[in-house]
């Protein structure tokens, strides 16, 4: 059974969870997913997602479709599984792979936002904001004098930023649709819309099922505190 597949992010919205608590969720479009291929040292299967044009393919790749009848696919992947038996070359992956309740890790590329300054890619305060400091959002001295002579690698700077793979981990599945291979999860995902982003089970966290309550903790007080605080007159 693998625990990755391959989605497009479709945007954001909001739901009412079952004690009416509103939850912003993201959609995301996952699948249907095209078994391409079975590997058995180390077990692992190939995907492919995303259906397009045969004219948009190429010929070795479109040959290697037609051989196993399925449509031509933009993005191919290997994904880690446990057991190979229950998949065949050519079968289809629908969203029922996931649960709601279940917490998943969102793999993506984010947004890039080309060469930024120190202030908005590294949140630096900036400099004095008076009249004639002409230091309010300049970088100011790097580095150091005769030793090292040069600057320490690490150093926050300006330069590219976004447009690199981020994980967010553990977002929770709040809702389901196979038929739509639609999944709404807990939370932001890297990435633009219709982006390509992987959804893999999380290993951190396990499942939970979305109609259990948090248990409510009652924090004992300490009484020594509690006197102290009807001396100076605090509950």
């Amino acid at each position: 059974m693998i625990s990755s597949m391959l989605g497009k992010k479709v945007g954001m919205s909001q739901i009412f969870d079952t004690e009416g608590n509103i939850v912003p969720v993201t959609a995301i479009e996952v699948g249907p997913c095209y078994v391409l291929g079975l590997k058995e040292s180390p077990l692992k299967v190939v995907i492919g997602f995303d259906e397009i044009k045969e004219s948009r393919c190429t010929k070795p790749r479109l040959g290697v479709f037609k051989k196993l009848s399925v449509p031509a696919l933009r993005t191919i992947k290997e994904v880690k599984s446990t057991d190979n038996s229950s998949y065949t070359l050519g079968q289809k992956i629908h969203a029922d792979l996931f649960k709601p309740g279940e917490y998943v890790d969102v793999i993506g590329t984010s947004i890039g936002r080309g060469f930024q300054g120190g202030m908005k890619r590294h949140n630096w305060m900036g400099g004095g904001a008076g009249h004639g400091s002409m230091h309010h959002r300049r970088i100011g001295s790097v580095g150091a004098n005769t030793y090292p002579g040069r600057v320490l690698r690490g150093k926050t700077m300006p330069g590219h930023m976004g447009d690199e793979q981020v994980t967010v981990q553990s977002l929770r599945v709040m809702f389901v649709d196979p038929e739509n291979n639609i999944l709404l999860v807990k939370g932001a995902v890297p990435g633009c819309k219709n982006g390509l982003v992987t959804i893999r089970k999380s290993s951190k966290r396990a499942y939970r099922s979305l109609d259990e309550k948090k248990e409510v903790v009652i924090h004992k007080r300490n009484p020594m505190k509690q006197a102290k605080a009807s001396v100076k007159g605090k509950k």
